[in-house]
């Protein structure tokens, strides 16, 4: 029934998408799937392929939006897109506030442990974020927000193959400016922002800042420890000094976040297995025991951006970056108070980057060249407790993972009229991954690293150090036609590269071996913990246009991606390899399992639209709408099966499903503007949806969200001149309770991945006493007041 009435939704959304070609029309600067700037005629200027154009113009699918829009929205952090923008899924990952899951057009990644990469790109003022820890940005101080779909590789680099995600502040002008913004709500949320800039002198120096205190309740209880569960505590800054000369333009800003906030338990879904524990009522509440390390995020960088322009037509550009995040966290897995499946982490991260470029704009040609280069280290440390008759058994992964990218780009458009232009562009990446793994076994407690007082059981089950290099060309090609200057058609072609690397968890002393000792060899070992590089392939069509004198927008695409040698990163249950005193001892651990699986075929399309139904001295009213569909499948997936005995590679594709992708998405509101007492009243109401989704690649029915919808609505005044707002925002007015992730160590089939069951009918754990079936959730329902004013 869920799927029946998540399918009407669309169809009824698509009609009236159409419907909406026949409107009266509007003027498109007030688009809210468009960027902030706008150039001199009011069309709308975005950057997506790193020079300014039109929205209407460029042959990408994108979805931008200004900090106004934003702030009218009630937007919180750049997750609140996913509600807005087709084919995106933006959420915190597991047991986490600040760790950012993405997924755009069924590429994405949900695995933080250092070594996987992210398939969608985040970047921070043309910083590229090279982990996702501390990536759910909070929404302040911002101009816009751009969400590119498709694979971005040839501009954005090697880990775009999803798509990327661009977060963009503010220039700063010559004038005083003094800013504040307060919000109060449910749950005691208390947040807090101040921004300021001035120029100094003359104005060619001009110096501004930011400052955000975010805070809120838990939606729920720990009821073992007595924390909050699902809190915010943050602190947040930026500080810019930027320099505006004649031809010369140069930011140095610098950000930091702090984030406090208490560990983010799992609602069991299932009684306890040992302890007969029964599932809470309430899904934000949970009882796991570990609080140690305590929770603490902190994430700091600064940017050097220069920018000269010795010619109109020319322009040089350089940006230096280093960046640092350091997180401690408990997760505790089996959400219970015993020590059963209990994970303390440490993620370390460190990335410096320098990227140049050239830009080319005379007559028809527009052209840009440049390199990029990356140096990062990243650092993830965990124990796996496990409570086990081998007296409190840890096992300790050490996953040091070191990164060093050279890439050089171009790309060169030409027009041949004002209606015709060809682009062509490719990046050449060189791609050197080098790891060193230990996994040590402890007893009688955890490991050294997190104060444990176990001792080493056996030789380390890996101790691997290694480094491979890929290299890849990725190319891209568009033909676009303009029917007129408010129209566009393109057709394109682009190619995405994730790089390959090393299983963080993998446990070298169960690879494969031909030596008679059981003891795999070092180049064995090698072979077992590798993965290769993904590629995709896209083929893109669109239509943009701004109809009926600018009082429509609208935007289409429908896409094909082929995607191959797709990564599968997990950690499952599993026995491990143990010798002692020459002895090999089988002992139950957590391995990681990761495998380049096959092949995936991603189609569909996506539509947007902006409409003024009408404007008039009493007031306007207009309509936001998006869908989006994907035909999101594996077409080759292959694992090992054991048969007779033997691992048998075996295609269970027909069993498989393409994670955190759902089907159906989209989004419509209205909103409605009044003008009262010289200011103006802003009240939208607005509902987004999305189908089934499932949360890895094998269906789970406790995991697995069924379709939902989520609806909006607020209330904002904005005064007459424009210096102060009020507004009363009211997020999942119907307090839906949907999924975004879990965890799950259940024992299931090998090829069709049912759940498998004791002879009492209890779910058969695969990994401690007490089964493993969790589940985080989206927001409740929430409503808050936010007042901004300029001083």
């Amino acid at each position: 029934m869920a799927i029946r009435k998540s399918a009407r939704i669309a169809l009824s959304s698509s009609v009236a998408l159409l419907a909406l070609a026949a409107t009266p029309a509007w003027s498109q600067d007030a688009a809210p799937v468009a960027a902030a700037s706008e150039a001199n005629d009011g069309a709308i200027v975005v950057t997506a392929r790193r020079r300014e154009e039109t929205l209407v113009s460029v042959p990408i699918a994108i979805t931008a939006f200004s900090g106004e829009q934003l702030a009218n929205a009630g937007t919180q952090d750049i997750t609140a897109l996913a509600d807005q923008v087709p084919n995106v899924t933006l959420e915190p990952s597991r047991a986490t506030n600040s760790t950012l899951t993405a997924f755009i057009r069924g590429i994405g990644q949900q695995d933080p442990v250092s070594g996987f990469e992210q398939g969608v790109g985040i970047y921070l003022d043309d910083v590229y974020l090279n982990r996702p820890q501390a990536a759910v940005l909070d929404v302040y101080d911002v101009e816009r927000i751009e969400v590119l779909r498709g694979p971005q590789g040839t501009l954005y680099g090697r880990n775009t193959v999803g798509g990327a995600i661009k977060y963009v502040t503010r220039r700063l002008d010559d004038e005083f400016h003094l800013s504040a913004r307060g919000t109060y709500g449910s749950y005691n949320q208390a947040d807090g922002v101040i921004s300021a800039s001035a120029p100094v002198g003359s104005g060619v120096l001009r110096l501004g800042g930011a400052v955000a205190r975010l805070t809120r309740d838990g939606f729920g209880k720990n009821l073992t420890t007595g924390l909050d569960n699902y809190d915010k505590d943050v602190w947040a800054a930026r500080l810019t000094a930027e320099v505006h000369g004649d031809g010369i333009f140069a930011r140095l800003a610098g950000d930091y976040t702090r984030d406090k906030s208490d560990p983010r338990g799992g609602h069991r879904l299932i009684p306890g297995e040992l302890s007969g524990t029964p599932v809470l009522g309430n899904v934000f509440d949970t009882q796991g025991g570990l609080n140690s390390p305590k929770q603490d995020v902190t994430a700091y960088g600064g940017s050097l951006f220069l920018e000269g322009k010795p010619a109109d037509w020319l322009t040089f550009r350089s940006i230096t970056a280093y960046r640092r995040d350091d997180t401690a966290t408990p997760i505790d897995f089996d959400a219970l108070p015993t020590v059963d499946v209990d994970v303390p982490g440490f993620y370390r991260n460190r990335q410096t980057s320098q990227e140049i470029q050239m830009l080319v704009d005379r007559g028809g040609f527009h052209g840009l060249v440049g390199g990029y280069y990356l140096n990062a280290k990243a650092l993830t440390q965990f124990d796996v407790r496990l409570f086990t008759t081998f007296n409190g058994l840890a096992a300790f992964t050490n996953a040091d993972i070191g990164t060093d990218t050279l890439a050089g780009f171009g790309d060169f458009t030409y027009d041949f009229s004002p209606q015709f232009s060809v682009s062509v562009g490719g990046r050449y990446t060189w791609d050197q991954r080098s790891a060193y793994i230990l996994r040590q076994n402890y007893l009688g407690g955890g490991s050294p690293v997190f104060g444990g007082a176990g001792v080493p059981f056996g030789a380390p089950a890996t101790n691997f150090r290694g480094k491979s290099t890929f290299t890849k060309f990725t190319p891209k090609a568009s033909i676009t036609f303009h029917p007129d200057p408010d129209s566009t058609l393109y057709v394109s072609y682009s190619q995405g590269f994730k790089g390959g690397g090393f299983d963080p968890r993998g446990v070298g002393t169960n690879a494969p071996t031909a030596n008679a000792n059981g003891v795999p060899s070092d180049s064995e070992v090698a072979a077992f913990l590798s993965f290769r590089p993904e590629k995709v392939n896209s083929y893109e069509v669109g239509y943009k246009a701004s109809l009926f004198d600018r009082r429509v927008y609208l935007a289409l695409a429908a896409f094909r991606m082929d995607y191959t040698d797709v990564q599968i990163p997990g950690s499952v249950a599993c026995t491990t390899k143990v010798v002692v005193n020459g002895v090999v001892t089988q002992i139950p651990s957590f391995c990681g399992v990761v495998s380049n699986a096959g092949k995936a075929k991603l189609q569909g399309f996506e539509a947007e639209t902006h409409a003024k139904i009408f404007d008039g001295d009493n007031g306007s009213l207009s309509f936001n709408g998006s869908l989006g569909y994907i035909d999101a499948k594996f077409v080759k997936y292959i694992t090992n099966i054991v048969i007779n005995g033997v691992p048998t590679p075996t295609d269970v594709s027909q069993f498989r499903h393409v994670q955190n992708t759902p089907t159906w998405t989209g989004n419509a509101s209205l909103t409605y503007s009044l003008p009262i007492g010289g200011g103006r009243l802003d009240a939208e109401g607005g509902v987004s949806f999305k189908s089934k989704t499932y949360n890895f690649e094998i269906a789970n029915p406790y995991l697995d969200q069924p379709a939902y919808q989520l609806f909006d609505a607020s209330l904002v005044y904005h005064s007459p001149d424009n210096r102060w707002t009020i507004g009363v925002f009211g997020k999942n007015l119907t307090d839906k309770k949907y999924k975004t992730s879990g965890y799950t160590f259940i024992a299931a089939d090998a090829t069709t991945g049912a759940l498998q069951t004791n002879p009492d009918g209890t779910l058969k754990s695969a990994l401690g006493k007490e089964g493993i079936l969790s589940a985080f959730y989206g927001n409740p329902r929430q409503v808050y007041v936010t007042g901004t004013i300029k001083f």
